[in-house]
This record gives structure tokens, sequence and C-alpha cells, in this order.
């Protein structure tokens, strides 16, 4: 066999170890989370990495004010929504898409995209589907990032909360 070939196939397994490596530290720090909701013929899905506070003000200063933010950790956040909906009133199809939101400390842009599989710093704004401004709200302090579906007439809130503060986004 070449020595440069050698050489290739050995920087390759050497770098594909560090690769997968990375993502099981990572993923050990904010592991995958998942909330489902199925009522009344629509099923929503939210597929995340969860990360812990750690002692840290999030919102702010781990997550900066003002700017583009994945909504979790590791990859892009993920929802998966089966029908046609509208969210905060402005109207959705259904289909996959990545969630981002853009905090203050009074309101969140909340921004649907339609690349999805994406690591998580890697927004293409000229992908964005649909953005919405949510109230922000204290709430009580929670160590992990928790995103959830709660059942409401004809659709759902999609919460997010973390650290001391809560949004709510309704789909209806």
């Amino acid at each position: 066999m070449n020595k440069f070939l050698k050489i290739g196939l050995i920087t390759t397994a050497a770098l594909a170890l560090a690769f997968f490596g990375f993502m099981r530290w990572t993923k050990s720090k904010s592991p995958d989370a998942m909330a489902v909701l199925e009522q009344n013929g629509l099923k929503i899905t939210v597929k995340y990495a969860q990360p812990q506070k750690r002692g840290r003000v999030v919102f702010g200063e781990v997550v900066k004010f003002g700017q583009i933010w994945r909504t979790g950790a590791n990859e892009a956040t993920e929802i998966e929504i089966n029908r046609d909906v509208t969210v905060a009133g402005k109207p959705l199809k259904a289909g996959k898409y990545s969630l981002w939101t853009v905090p203050t400390a009074t309101m969140w842009a909340v921004i649907l995209n339609s690349e999805t599989g994406q690591w998580g710093t890697q927004h293409d704004a000229a992908r964005d589907v649909l953005r919405v401004d949510v109230p922000a709200t204290p709430t009580a302090e929670a160590e992990a990032l928790t995103i959830g579906l709660v059942a409401a007439e004809s659709g759902a809130d999609l919460t997010i909360a973390w650290d001391k503060t809560a949004v709510s986004v309704p789909i209806r």
C-alpha cells in the first residue's frame, strides 16, 4: 500500500474518532430530549438538546440578548407538524422545520426555518419561513432548558422555559 494512502487512512480514522468523541462529550453535557403532542389529528414533535444552567446567568450572558439562538444545544432544534396550522396567528404549512429564537428581556422572536439537520450555529435567514414575537415572562428557576407542548383548545401551546424565563407560542 502506498505510504500516502496509509497516512490518509490513518488521518481520516483519527479525525472520525475525534469527531465522535466530541459528539459524545457534548451530548453528555446537553442530553437529547423530545416533546410530543397528539390530539384531534394534530401531531407535533420537537427534538432538541437540553443544556443545563450549571450556575451560569443564561439570558443576557450565555444566550446573548438580540442574537439568534439555536434554542437548545448541539444540533439545531427541530419541530415537525403533521398538518397546516397557525403559529401565533400566522399560517404555517405542515412539515419539518428548525426552531430558532432571538431572546430579549421582554420579547422573543420565534423563527421556523426550512433547513433541518444542521449544527446549531448554522442559521440561514434566507430560509426562514415564519417569525413571530411572543412575550417573555418570569418563571420559577429551571436548571435545564425544557421545551414542552401543552394541549389547548384546537391545538397546543409550545412552551420554552429555562433559568428564570419562559415563553409560550400558540399553535392552532
